[in-house]
């Protein structure tokens, strides 16, 4: 018998505005190879769900259904405070469906893409030991995930990590074959995929930790370790290379997570961590500055009760950073993700005091009377993070970083103003205004070039600006500089930009010839 193909996405009417039993279906909020995803209402718990519905295509096959069912009752059986709870699975007038709990906020491919850059190593830490969390609660009960990537890491409104599709991605992949010569490679094919799973054997927990890892390395270098055009290009580099190591890529990197990490992305399964919780084990081992020192310092030894103790911890960071939002209530931020606020340490080295320069001018120029609606934060660290959420008032809240933390105060307060710089130019180029953004980049390419990537992003966004205000020369003169150094960009916006253009330019170059 032939299976549908869950991979195909096909068209699905919109149920937005059908009631579904206890269910009120209130907006579609996105779509897959195999569901609808609905924002709902539960009348009866007067509660919103995120509401799955498989699609017609699959819900043919008992087969399938059957499968689909079984998986995720099981998931259902998944209780934790990083993993998203299925609340009831079922059928209604034919529509087969999961509600499950919603999730307000991103995930964490939306976040790399609004934030492309490599990501520092408290955050990093602090997402990978709540997935791990709850991969080893899975591990428990026998349940290996098959599909960590970042579409399936949720970042809650709440402050939590939680991992989202646990057992459902058995059923996908049961029910068809993958096309391994098919162009036009997404997120949900073998990136994040393990050597065991690209061969087709048997996977478990490891599997998981390795497409953990591979999504770590995404994390921290701007990219996964391997790309092609084809999903077999991408498998064979997944049982035949090795990534490029970390440390060559991201200097600033403490070289203790980068061989957690490359110890993730081993080949052999035998190779990695056997479990989550040697992971976490090794986690609490790095000492990194700006994590949660009360997680590192109070976690027991035996697995179960080490997870149990970072849940608690991570509530309790939780609770102070939600008194924090509280107390700036004129403040309209969303908050995606509480480790970020965790996240005091510099992303690159800025180097010795006496390397420092005292800047007499900050990057931000404002007026004093310009800014009365943004609450001063008590950190630069705190205000940098509300203005790259901010919602409204977004090139004020910018500003406002170097406002209440004057840049020539302090190295920390120097580099957050350059962070904030480059914030506001990329908002500016985002709503279309290069030549506000030109100014902003021009002073960061003047920024020497020991500071981390403020140069070469600074260098990489005038070329943009040049091209978009109609400056072809000025753009390739631009690019020939930074050339040689085009892969060392980090940020994933303006590296697929910059590539872009050099495409581009290069065709006219063809076209003239």
């Amino acid at each position: 018998m032939s299976h549908p193909n869950p991979t195909q996405p096909t068209t699905e009417a919109d149920l937005s505005g059908r009631k579904l039993g206890d269910y009120q279906l209130l907006r579609r909020l996105g779509r897959g190879g195999m569901a609808e995803v609905y924002l709902a209402q539960q009348l009866s718990l007067r509660r919103q769900v995120a509401f799955k519905v498989l699609r017609r295509t699959l819900a043919v096959d008992s087969t399938y259904v059957r499968r689909f069912h079984h998986e995720a009752q099981a998931a259902a059986g998944l209780v934790h405070a990083n993993i998203v709870q299925i609340h009831e699975v079922g059928c209604i007038d034919g529509v087969h469906y999961i509600a499950q709990e919603y999730v307000a906020g991103q995930n964490l491919k939306q976040y790399l893409a609004r934030h492309g850059s490599g990501l520092t190593a408290p955050i990093v830490v602090s997402i990978l030991r709540q997935v791990a969390a709850a991969l080893q609660r899975a591990a428990e009960q026998n349940i290996t995930h098959r599909d960590i990537k970042p579409e399936n890491i949720m970042l809650s409104g709440s402050g939590e990590v939680k991992v989202a599709d646990f057992g459902l991605a058995r059923v996908a992949r049961d029910g068809a074959q993958m096309d391994l010569t098919q162009v036009g490679i997404t997120m949900g094919t073998p990136l994040y995929m393990s050597p065991e799973q690209v061969e087709g054997k048997g996977v478990d927990p490891r599997s998981d930790l390795y497409s953990l890892g591979v999504t770590c390395y995404h994390m921290l270098a701007g990219r996964p370790p391997f790309d092609g055009e084809t999903a077999l290009a991408i498998a064979v580099q997944h049982l035949k290379n090795e990534p490029k190591r970390l440390e060559a890529i991201r200097p600033d990197l403490p070289e203790g997570l980068c061989r957690v990490v490359h110890k993730m992305l081993e080949k052999r399964p035998d190779a990695r961590y056997q479990k989550p919780a040697e992971l976490i084990r090794d986690l609490r081992m790095l000492r990194i500055e700006g994590t949660d020192d009360d997680w590192q310092s109070s976690l027991p030894a035996d697995a179960a009760a080490e997870i149990q103790a970072m849940s608690s911890s991570r509530m309790a960071a939780t609770q102070q950073l939600q008194q924090v939002v509280a107390s700036s209530g004129e403040s309209s931020f969303k908050l995606p993700l509480v480790v970020l606020l965790l996240a005091v340490i510099l992303a690159f080295p800025i180097g010795g005091a006496a390397a420092f320069i005292f800047r007499e001018d900050p990057l931000l120029a404002f007026d004093r009377k310009e800014l009365p609606q943004i609450k001063r934060m008590q950190t630069v660290e705190q205000q940098w993070y509300f203005a790259t959420i901010a919602t409204s008032n977004v090139e004020q809240a910018w500003k406002a970083v170097a406002r209440y933390f004057p840049p020539q105060e302090n190295p920390t307060n120097l580099r957050y103003s350059r962070l904030a710089a480059k914030g506001l130019a990329m908002w500016h180029l985002s709503q279309g205004r290069a030549k506000e953004a030109l100014p902003l980049f021009h002073e960061l390419s003047l920024v020497e070039e020991t500071a981390g990537q403020f140069h070469l992003s600074g260098l990489a966004g005038k070329a943009i600006c040049y091209d978009r205000l109609n400056k072809p020369d000025e753009a390739q003169q631009i690019l020939a500089e930074i050339m040689p150094r085009v892969r060392e960009i980090l940020d994933g916006t303006l590296r697929a930009d910059i590539d872009r253009l050099t495409e581009k330019y290069r065709q006219q170059s063809q076209g003239a010839q």
